[in-house]
């Protein structure tokens, strides 16, 4: 382990500027390593170096490796199950995307020390703040029922009944998250990161072939052409990657870990290396059913997680079939843990209640409370009799897809905010780069959330139809939010500091930003498009519920 990394004895170089919590203040304590909070150490070997990332690395990784959920292990299998190895070419595409939306928070994380959900509760007002934490909490309790669908599943692979199953995998997760160590909280995320690898052994089973795969992975193309069932299905992949609770939980996580500016390259490094693992695993999950599918009576009929095992069981051996339960069972309980989690976090901003897994639960009752109540109710749901489990798996995708627009364009808005990044604002290539990234997603979670109210509407056409609407869009913002940034005033921040210790200052000595009427406008219009597409998602979840199509 990498202890007291060049602990030094000297203060810290920046006050406590706007940190809610005093558990959120002190020495950065990870899973493999300290580094006290004084030190001001240079990292000039490359032994140095090492010893600081193995004690930062954890937040980039978990937020990437639990995007690989349960939902995210039945998209890959069903990629691969129903199109071979041609759709392979989708996943590289997703690392800057992954990468752009979350290097944006670890800058807010780090520079500011507070949360998401109090840095929009703050700086756009409680109307906002409510109404990007409210769909929040309900997105994430849905997606939590989708991970404990995700534990049903695997562990009914091996016989066990959902009435054990569930509430022992509840009983798990409140028992390693309410330890009041941070340090033993993160190692017991990173051993579910290290379980991610079990898909290595299961592709070795599938006998892979080294010439398709990668010529799938660099040659874009669809098996069969492309149809709307493949476009849908594209769309299901990319609509996994950036969801808003990974924005909320990598941004409290940091905060959590008491990373500073100082070591920000250390954390994007950490994000990197998660975004490089995430889309490893996936490839092997996409590859592994392809293999093992090619020629047989089940290529192009998947079902759900649990029948890709028994499949795997019946084609490849008992040990195939095993090894993905347990892939699916790993990614259901590091998903659970990371989506309460965030979701706690954003409890805990929200009511200023402290929020700190440095605190036992005699310490934060509330934040633990609020966590173990929203992964009992979650299991509650997935063991009720008939209850419309597929209904709220598709649900769920379709819901993060309508809710994805706002959270990107706050934190879009907030990166390009003076007084709370200071020295940390976006550069203007990056808000063009992450422009062209929010375009591109906000586009397929338009045409997801379009097909899923409207399913028989030409999806290829829709998607080339919002791509070319979304572009303009973001052409005409680049000008309008360059216009604007040459046009506001400096924040008055007192003395410069260094980069590397600037934070920023208590939010109630901050002056609300002002917004012109373009923007105002933009975010009425953003309302209504929430507001409408909410209420068609749900008149088209009834009519599923009902039978009525």
């Amino acid at each position: 382990m990498a202890e007291n990394v060049h602990a030094s004895t000297q203060p810290p170089a920046s006050d406590r500027g706007a940190v809610l919590d005093e558990a959120h203040l002190g020495d950065i304590e990870g899973a493999f390593g300290t580094i006290r909070a004084g030190d001001i150490a240079s990292r000039r070997s490359l032994g140095a170096r090492l010893l600081t990332l193995l004690a930062i690395v954890g937040p980039g990784l978990i937020v990437m490796v639990g995007d690989n959920d349960a939902g995210g292990v039945a998209t890959y299998s069903q990629a691969g199950q129903n199109f071979g190895v041609s759709l392979l070419w989708t996943l590289p595409l997703l690392i800057p995307v992954l990468v752009v939306n979350q290097e944006m928070v670890v800058r807010l994380g780090a520079v500011t020390g507070v949360g998401h959900a109090r840095l929009i509760n703050e700086r756009f007002g409680k109307f906002w703040g409510a109404f990007s934490v409210g769909d929040l909490f309900l997105l994430n309790f849905l997606t939590i029922v989708t991970e404990f669908i995700g534990v049903s599943l695997a562990l009914g692979y091996f016989g066990v009944s959902s009435y054990i199953s569930v509430p022992v995998a509840a009983v798990a997760l409140i028992a390693m998250t309410a330890t009041g160590s941070f340090r033993r909280w993160e190692r017991f995320m990173l051993l579910f990161v290290v379980a991610n690898f079990a898909v290595i052994p299961l592709l070795v089973f599938s006998h892979p072939h080294l010439a398709p795969m990668v010529h799938g992975f660099f040659v874009p193309g669809v098996k069969g052409g492309v149809s709307s069932t493949a476009v849908l299905l594209i769309i299901a992949i990319v609509g996994t990657t950036v969801a808003p609770w990974q924005l909320f939980f990598q941004q409290s996580n940091i905060v959590d870990k008491r990373i500073t500016p100082r070591y920000i390259g250390y954390e994007r490094a950490d994000t990197v290396i998660g975004s490089l693992v995430t889309v490893f695993a996936a490839t092997l999950i996409v590859a592994t059913a392809a293999f093992a599918f090619e020629g047989t009576p089940l290529a192009g009929r998947f079902h759900n997680a649990g029948s890709v095992a028994r499949g795997l069981e019946h084609y490849l051996g008992n040990g195939a079939g095993a090894i993905f339960a347990v892939v699916l069972l790993n990614a259901s309980i590091i998903g659970a843990a990371a989506v309460t989690l965030a979701t706690s976090y954003a409890f805990g901003d929200v009511f200023g209640m402290k929020h700190s897994l440095h605190r036992g639960f005699a310490d934060a009752k509330e934040f633990y409370a609020s966590f173990s109540v929203l992964v009992g109710l979650a299991a509650g749901v997935v063991l009720l009799p008939h209850a419309p489990l597929g209904l709220i798996t598709t649900s769920v995708q379709a819901l993060a897809g309508v809710l994805l627009p706002s959270a990107t364009v706050f934190l879009l808005l907030l990166c390009n905010d003076k007084a709370v990044l200071g020295p940390w604002v976006n550069a203007l290539w990056l808000n063009v780069l992450a422009g062209l990234v929010v375009a591109v997603l906000v586009a397929l979670s338009l045409a997801l959330m379009a097909t899923t109210v409207f399913p028989g509407v030409a999806v290829s056409a829709l998607v080339d139809g919002l791509g070319v609407a979304l572009g303009a869009c973001v052409a005409v913002a680049a000008v309008v939010g360059v216009r604007a940034r040459r046009a506001a005033p400096e924040p008055d921040t007192g003395e410069p500091l260094p980069r590397d210790t600037w934070r920023m200052p208590s939010l109630a000595l901050l002056e609300r930003p002002r917004w012109s009427r373009g923007r105002r406008w933009s975010m009425v219009t953003m309302r209504v498009y929430l507001v409408v597409a909410v209420v068609l998602l749900l008149v088209k979840a009834v009519q599923l519920g009902t039978g009525h199509h």
